[in-house]
C-alpha cells in the first residue's frame, strides 16, 4: 500500500521535484529540516484530530489517512534511530523496514487517531531536536539503507522530509 518501498531506489527525490506532490528537496537547506519536520507534524496532528473519514481508504490498495498517519509517526521514529546510527557509527547499514508488514502487524487501521497524533508530534519533536543539534561535519556523516541507497546526514534529512509532506498530499491534507 505504501508508495515508497525500501526495496526500490527512491533517492531520485533528492535530484528533482516529486512528480506527484511537487515537493522539491533540492530547495531544502539542512538548517530548514527541523522546522519542516515540526510543520509537517503540526499538519498531520491537526488532520488526525479533526477528520471524520480517517479509517476509510479511497481504494483497496491505498492506505487510509489514519494508516498514513501511523506510517508518518513510525517514519519519524525510524529516522531518529537511523540518524543516531549515522552520528555514532561509521557508515552504518540500516536494517530493512517492511512498511506494509508493519501496518498490518501494528494494526494501523485500528489505532486511536488522537493518540497517533500525539505520538506523531512527540516523535517529530524528538527528531527535530536531534537535527537542531547538528553542526559542522556532522552533516557529512554517511549511512546507507540495506538496498544500497547511500546518504549523508544532510541528504538523509532532505530525503526524510519528503515522506510526511508527500503523504499529506496523498490524503488531501495540504
Amino acid at each position: 500500500m505504501s508508495i515508497v518501498p525500501e526495496t526500490k531506489d527512491w533517492t531520485w527525490v533528492l535530484n528533482r521535484a516529486c512528480p506527484e506532490c511537487g515537493f522539491d528537496t533540492r530547495t531544502v537547506r539542512h538548517e530548514d529540516v527541523p522546522t519542516l519536520i515540526r510543520d509537517a507534524a503540526t499538519r498531520w496532528g491537526d488532520l488526525l484530530e479533526t477528520s471524520d473519514v480517517l479509517r476509510r481508504s479511497p481504494a483497496a490498495e491505498v492506505w487510509s489517512p489514519l494508516e498514513y498517519g501511523c506510517h508518518v509517526r513510525d517514519v519519524f521514529r525510524l529516522y531518529h534511530e537511523r540518524l543516531l546510527l549515522m552520528l555514532t557509527r561509521d557508515d552504518p547499514v540500516f536494517r530493512n523496514w517492511d512498511q506494509d508488514a508493519t501496518a498490518i502487524a501494528d494494526r494501523y487501521r485500528e489505532q486511536n487517531p488522537v493518540e497517533v497524533a500525539s505520538e506523531l508530534r512527540t516523535a517529530a519533536e524528538s527528531l527535530a531536536l536531534k537535527f537542531d543539534g547538528l553542526t559542522g561535519t556532522m552533516w557529512d556523516r554517511p549511512g546507507q539503507r540495506s538496498d544500497g541507497a547511500a546518504f549523508t546526514v544532510e541528504s538523509f534529512g532532505r530525503y526524510l522530509i519528503h515522506d510526511p509532506i508527500h503523504h499529506l498530499h496523498d490524503v488531501g491534507g495540504r
